[in-house]
């Protein structure tokens, strides 16, 4: 689907729309949370090899950013860079002490080899506030090759960071690099450099500009912080919010938590949505929409560090994709789906919650065969009680006067995805009391 530019006011957190959810059996969670013990009691039988190969345990690394990589794209609309730096904007949900940045060539079929990286505190546009530029070094080394299919991790950096904090993270690409792996709406504006190497600069001539994050899907911080990981389609991605604004509704959980909770609420927050995105199936003719989130959970989910619970709002892309032959057995299906998340989360003892799908009368895939399946895929979620907790996100959408429609002050005018109060509205339904309990 085209994804226009949308701009509406920045909404108020304290007017809140939070609806009851619906919370599983306590009994329940204390059985996923003990599921730990037994292995780790074996592990405290063993010997340790030495002080210096168990140091790392302490580390406590915690996501403070994320996105979900995807691709390759089509080859007549893949970005290329050549001896060229490119800088990234992303925003820390929550502060530290170090920093490590985690890189990817996942969908890339040749490798990727980076001249120089840095990451520094973002000043305004491309340019990076005078000092704050730190080096990237992976295994000690300031370049790198990256294998197709693989990731990286950077060293970790000495590099205090704020809560919030503007990140610019700087790749210099010393031969052709091409954007295969790329996580396509950023909904931030980022940059890239005329000829040269200039990750250490604090700012650069711009070639040209562009509103996705490749190579890059994750920063880390110390100090041991739980974290959410919000995965899901493009509601999750903020398609409908203003560019540049962070209203996705992820960054508005996290200044929620740290607003209303305190030092309490440090709890870091991960994008993980991809517009266009399904739980079942894969687009192999759109592939920057993502693998299903059944092939990627486990990646984009359960491998983020410090991650304590997970919440899912996936489904409302099956039901609009869906022939009318698979549209008969999609409820199923999507259940089964759902309960495939629940036991993989539950099994490594994180949290998991559900979302109603959302109000879609009035968009262009919209038919009443279809508005059949998502009432009778919510009617399933309100009543099952199979996730830990359940977020009504229909019900904080809906229009009183016409439910099966998005309310018009939520609407970004196409009907389906929020804008910026919609957004700030399905932060303020999350329940931040049993969401801290399940992380503590």
């Amino acid at each position: 689907m085209p994804i226009p530019a949308f701009r509406a006011s920045f909404p108020s957190l304290s007017n809140s729309h939070t609806i009851p959810y619906r919370a599983a059996s306590t009994d329940r969670g204390r059985r996923r949370f003990l599921l730990g013990v037994p292995a780790l009691a074996g592990a405290l039988g063993l010997a340790p090899r030495s002080a210096f190969a168990q140091s790392w345990r302490g580390e406590g690394w915690s996501a403070t950013w994320g996105c979900a990589p995807a691709g390759p794209p089509p080859a007549a609309s893949t970005t290329s860079f050549s001896g060229q730096t490119v800088r990234m904007i992303v925003r820390a949900s929550i502060g530290g002490n170090r920093i490590r940045v985690r890189l990817t060539n996942e969908m890339g079929n040749a490798p990727l080899t980076i001249g120089a990286a840095q990451v520094g505190l973002r000043a305004s546009a491309q340019a990076v506030v005078a000092g704050s530029n730190h080096p990237l070094t992976f295994g000690g080394r300031t370049s790198v090759t990256i294998q197709p299919g693989s990731p990286l991790l950077s060293d970790p950096v000495y590099f205090q960071v704020a809560p919030f904090a503007d990140l610019a993270i700087s790749l210099y690409f010393p031969g052709t690099a091409l954007g295969t792996t790329i996580h396509r709406d950023a909904w931030q504006t980022n940059y890239v450099s005329t000829s040269g190497n200039f990750a250490a600069s604090s700012t650069f001539t711009i070639s040209r500009s562009f509103a996705s994050w490749p190579f890059l899907s994750e920063v880390d911080v110390d100090g041991g912080a739980p974290c959410v990981v919000a995965i899901g389609d493009s509601i999750t991605d903020g398609q409908g919010s203003t560019a540049n604004q962070n209203r996705r509704w992820p960054d508005y959980l996290a200044r929620r938590l740290q607003s209303e909770l305190g030092t309490a609420g440090r709890i870091g927050v991960v994008n993980r949505g991809i517009a266009g995105n399904r739980l079942l199936l894969d687009d192999p003719n759109a592939l920057l929409a993502g693998r299903d989130v059944l092939e990627r959970f486990d990646r984009d989910v359960l491998a983020t560090p410090g991650i304590r619970a997970v919440i899912v709002a996936i489904g409302i892309n099956d039901i609009v994709y869906a022939s009318g032959t698979a549209l008969g057995e999609m409820r199923d299906d999507l259940v089964a789906g759902y309960r495939q998340l629940i036991a993989r989360a539950h099994a490594r003892g994180i949290a998991i919650l559900g979302a109603t799908l959302p109000p879609m009368a009035g968009f262009v895939y919209y038919t009443a065969a279809r508005e059949a399946v998502r009432q009778q895929v919510n009617s399933w979620l309100r009543s099952a009680n199979e996730f830990d907790a359940l977020i009504d996100w229909d019900g904080v959408l809906r229009d009183p006067s016409s439910p099966a429609r998005i309310r018009p002050d939520y609407n970004s005018r196409d009907w389906l995805h929020p804008n910026d109060a919609g957004y700030g509205a399905l932060a303020n339904a999350v329940p931040l009391g049993e969401l801290t309990s399940m992380v503590a």
